[in-house]
Parts: structure tokens; C-alpha cells; sequence
């Protein structure tokens, strides 16, 4: 997960980004307390939290997926 206030978490996007260039997606999960609780209620975050913004991300990252035929 990516939390923008961490320099460590945009390092390693960028390095991911320049040694994987073109295969990255643009999408970004980022970091959310409801995605580390999920698993503690044995369930997968959309049936958790559907509206938190870990969710979404990973709504939009299936989408992305889906979209690019990957």
C-alpha cells in the first residue's frame, strides 16, 4: 500500500516505475486502516468497507485490469 506522506513509499514507486517502464499500472492503493481490518473479519474489503477509499482503489485497479486486457 502507498501513503504519499512517506518518502520511502514514493521512492520505491519511482523506482518501480523507471525499472518496470510501461508495464506499471497507474492506478495506486493506498494506505487504509479499513484494508488491515478487513482480513481480521474474514472479509475481502469490498464486502468490508465498499465505499472506503482502499476499496475504491481496488475497484479502479479491476477496472484498469480489465481495461487493458491484462
Amino acid at each position: 500500500m502507498y501513503d504519499a506522506r512517506l518518502n520511502l513509499s514514493r521512492q520505491v514507486a519511482e523506482d518501480v516505475r523507471r525499472y518496470f517502464e510501461g508495464r506499471v499500472f497507474e492506478t495506486i492503493v493506498t494506505r487504509n486502516v479499513r484494508l488491515s481490518e478487513a482480513p481480521s473479519f474474514g472479509k475481502p474489503i469490498i464486502l468490508y468497507d465498499a465505499v472506503c477509499s482502499g476499496s475504491e482503489n481496488y475497484m479502479s485497479l479491476a477496472e484498469e485490469i480489465i481495461k487493458n486486457g491484462e
